[in-house]
């Protein structure tokens, strides 16, 4: 079973960049990692996902702006936010599933078996 703890998240300008932070302990070797986000009121959106064999995928939203990346040898994966926008603004998600990223794990909320406490980000006009 995934353990998930995020970190991360406040408040910037738009234009400014974030980065979070999520740590895992899974001990098997397929897994699919990533960030969705909600905003109240909203459905909740992939963001980006990160394979155990380093595939990794971007919603058209944040494509060019966001990147995720693993720790080397780490279970530890970030989410590096540049050039912020208003409608960034969500609490985001550290997630995770027990088997290699597909498109569904983007694309559908419920592929994510696990799911963090949730970060806030806020992004000002």
């Amino acid at each position: 079973q995934f353990q998930l703890e995020e970190s991360g998240g406040g408040s910037v300008q738009a234009g400014e960049s974030l980065k979070l932070s999520c740590t895992f302990s899974y001990p098997y070797p397929n897994w699919c990692v990533g960030w969705y986000r909600q905003v109240q009121g909203e459905e909740r959106e992939g963001v980006a996902t990160l394979s155990s064999i380093g595939t990794v995928s971007y919603s058209d939203s944040v494509k060019g702006r966001f990147t995720v990346s693993q720790e080397n040898g780490k279970k530890t994966f970030y989410l590096q936010m540049n050039d912020l926008k208003p409608e960034d603004s969500a609490m985001y998600y550290c997630v995770a599933d027990s088997e290699r990223c597909r498109d569904e794990h983007l694309a559908i909320a419920a592929f994510m078996d696990y799911w963090g406490k949730g970060t806030q980000v806020t992004v000002f006009s």
